[in-house]
């Protein structure tokens, strides 16, 4: 953590407290190697693995743990891929069985090209993984209602999307994630659509607990100079936060009074 924040600026969910306030996946790297040099450069905590696509067990072939040492990250095993809820559901108790894992980040997708948060199936799902006693961080749509039935059913974080998943486009609808900010009393999230650095820095302006990405970093020319990128605007996004910005004006207000002038 960066010496200038405040030395207790950290963040808790589920009981659990990090320092770090960008969470980053694992996936869309060129090689496992390229994906531990670039989690190790974002100063990342807590690390996505899509449960369905990486090798967790079989130590016959190339290993994520190897390169991203689970002592070290929070593993936090995702449902990508998933459609309905009982896929979702099952996913993620077979990463219980596997790996002890119980927080988890939960999402269930409509079909493509959106690819959009499929909100029947994730309070579905939501609702069983609940009760089945895991610790559910949801992936939502920027929908305030949806937010807060999701988090008044128990999910331990509400992560509504930027924009659609690997768009890239940064956040669409600053003032909805705002006004989601303001209702939620869980750990608040931006997941999904960072695709530079300044999308980072907004997210936490907006006064987001951390945001969550993937592809910004590993779609990126240089995976590892973005993830350095990524760190230095969490941080920043956070510093700008807690300064509290100047109000918007329409009208221009001189830095200089224009009283008491040298004639």
């Amino acid at each position: 953590m960066d010496a200038t924040l405040p030395q207790d600026d950290t963040w808790t969910v589920a009981g659990r407290r990090f320092s770090s306030r960008l969470i980053v996946g694992t996936g869309r790297y060129k090689d496992l190697e390229e994906t531990g040099a670039a989690i190790a450069a974002s100063g990342a905590e807590i690390v996505t693995v899509a449960v369905r696509r990486v090798n967790l067990s079989d130590p016959k072939a190339p290993m994520l743990q190897d390169y991203v040492d689970p002592k070290k990250y929070t593993y936090l095993p995702n449902t990508a891929g998933c459609h309905t809820a009982n896929e979702a559901v099952r996913t993620l108790r077979l990463a219980r069985e596997a790996g002890g894992w119980n927080l988890v980040k939960l999402e269930v997708l409509g079909p493509p090209p959106t690819l959009y948060p499929d909100m029947p199936g994730t309070l579905e799902a939501a609702e069983a993984l609940i009760k089945d006693g895991f610790e559910v961080m949801v992936y939502t749509a920027d929908d305030p209602v949806a937010c807060k039935r999701l988090e008044e059913m128990g999910c331990v974080a509400i992560m509504p999307l930027g924009a659609p998943i690997g768009s890239g486009l940064g956040i669409q609808n600053a003032a909805m994630i705002w006004m989601i900010r303001e209702q939620t009393k869980v750990p608040f999230l931006v997941d999904a659509g960072v695709g530079t650095a300044s999308d980072a820095a907004i997210a936490m302006e907006l006064g987001c607990d951390a945001v969550l990405l993937n592809s910004a970093i590993a779609h990126a020319k240089d995976p590892i100079r973005m993830a350095k990128a990524m760190k230095l605007a969490i941080e920043a996004g956070r510093q700008a936060y807690l300064a509290g910005r100047m109000p918007r004006r329409l009208g221009a207000d001189p830095s200089s009074p224009l009283t008491g002038l040298i004639r």
